[in-house]
């Protein structure tokens, strides 16, 4: 079993530091933080699908040494639009592609290096994966997103920081303005020792401002945001108590270590003067690139339902990655798999339960209540409950009861957020009573039953 990938980077990365933030200012009772436009969207969006692809494929490891040749590189049935078709038939609504691992190898035809597709026999040296993806993204109405190492093991500059910050910049450029709008752009702290032995220092603030000047409606993910957190696991459990804001102090630079970053950026924080939602990325497989040996562990579709629920049903949003093959293809197993989890889902959701009546009142300054009437008495075994995050996240607690003279706890927890989903005993009800306690101003919850 290979080391956590998070937990060698964090350790990696710890020298990296860009320096830390100042105290968080107090906060009004109506001043919260709240999503832009393009983080609410985001959010919205749910699910995506995360695509690791390259040497490694080829050399059946999960982090190559730049070492590799480009003549491994043949995937000679690649096809981008089967992969995009596989994620779109299990509900994903965008994806994001390793444009280049920390092995240095890139993607796409590149001015910085001969470390790249254009070295390889793939397409006789003429073809661009990040391309072929993003066009067959678009072609399918799904949202593309790339991911660029920032670690380099191949790269000569790495390590001289200022030569290979350059570098990097122009390798950034290239991928932020040849393929039309991105969705996401993707980061992690990698940081080991390059080919001449040296440690990198990057330059984030600079990073950042080249992304939004050049793609400006692309939400930027890395531990430290700046627009979405990593929820410090990679095994698709976000915590249950799950805010969206969160101290940006707490989470210093990408790759910070340590228990509190780790709590922080599991829980975030109820007083957090940034919006910075989740984003939660996890595997099909027990690796991230494709190994034959994995086809028999690709995880269950019962697996796959639970991570939506510990995900995006704790107010965070699911990153599944699904690796090609070397042939280029997403295998037969994955394919089924992603389309067995998105019919399972349908069917949880399938019957909700008729409402006579849906009422919410607001019960002192920080607690409300809303009281929901059945047609009849119904069968109900699933909770979906909804925050008006536009407004920003604000309850802190809540519990549903049946009502009557003598009522029964369902279900109860902290945070809602976007979305909290809660599996419940099955129980023949009349009616329900949702309350909530806030940190602020109430605003109204929305809750949705099933069968």
């Amino acid at each position: 079993m290979s080391l956590s990938r998070r937990h060698f980077l964090t350790q990696l990365t710890a020298a990296a530091a860009i320096g830390r933030l100042g105290a968080v200012p107090s906060l009004g009772l109506q001043s919260r933080p709240r999503p832009t436009p393009p983080q609410l969207a985001w959010q919205r969006d749910e699910f995506a699908v995360f695509v690791h692809f390259g040497v490694n494929t080829f050399t059946d490891r999960e982090w190559g040494d730049g070492t590799e040749s480009p003549s491994i590189f043949n995937p000679t049935r690649l096809d981008a639009r089967q992969w995009v078709r596989a994620a779109k038939a299990a509900g994903a609504k965008s994806m994001v592609l390793t444009a280049k691992h920390h092995d240095g190898f890139c993607l796409w035809p590149t001015a910085t290096t001969t470390h790249s597709v254009a070295s390889s026999p793939w397409r006789s040296g003429s073809g661009d994966v990040v391309r072929e993806f993003v066009d067959a993204c678009r072609i399918e109405g799904v949202k593309p997103g790339l991911y660029c190492s920032p670690w380099d093991r191949n790269h000569p500059a790495y390590g001289d920081s200022a030569r290979y910050n350059n570098v990097y910049m122009a390798q950034l450029t290239e991928l932020l303005t040849r393929y039309g709008a991105l969705h996401e752009v993707w980061f992690d702290g990698a940081n080991g020792e390059g080919p001449n032995g040296k440690r990198q220092s990057y330059d984030w603030p600079r990073t950042w401002a080249l992304v939004r000047k050049l793609q400006p409606g692309a939400i930027m993910f890395s531990d430290a945001g700046p627009d979405v957190r990593w929820i410090g696991n990679e095994r698709g459990v976000a915590g249950e108590t799950h805010w969206s804001t969160i101290r940006p102090e707490s989470v210093p630079y990408i790759g910070a270590s340590g228990d509190d970053v780790i709590a922080s950026l599991q829980h975030g924080h109820p007083d957090g003067s940034v919006w910075r939602p989740s984003e939660t990325d996890v595997s099909i497989r027990p690796g991230w690139f494709y190994h034959p040996a994995e086809d028999a562990t690709v995880k269950s579709v019962e697996d796959l339902v639970q991570l939506y629920f510990t995900s995006v049903g704790r107010n965070s949003k699911l990153l599944l990655n699904v690796p090609p093959t070397r042939d280029g293809l997403v295998h037969d197993v994955d394919v089924a798999r992603l389309a067995a989890m998105r019919a399972s889902l349908a069917s949880l959701f399938a019957h909700p339960l008729s409402v006579r009546h849906s009422a919410w009142r607001t019960d002192g300054a920080r607690a409300g209540v809303r009281t929901i009437q059945l047609r009849a008495p119904q069968s109900v075994s699933l909770l979906d409950m909804r925050e008006p995050i536009s407004q920003g996240q604000r309850v802190s607690s809540w519990s549903v009861s049946t009502t009557g003279s003598r009522p029964q706890l369902l279900a109860s927890g902290t945070t809602i957020g976007h979305r909290q989903l809660r599996r419940i005993p099955r129980i023949t009800v009349s009616s329900l009573t949702l309350r909530v306690e806030t940190v602020d101003i109430v605003q109204p919850v929305e809750v949705n039953l099933f069968a």
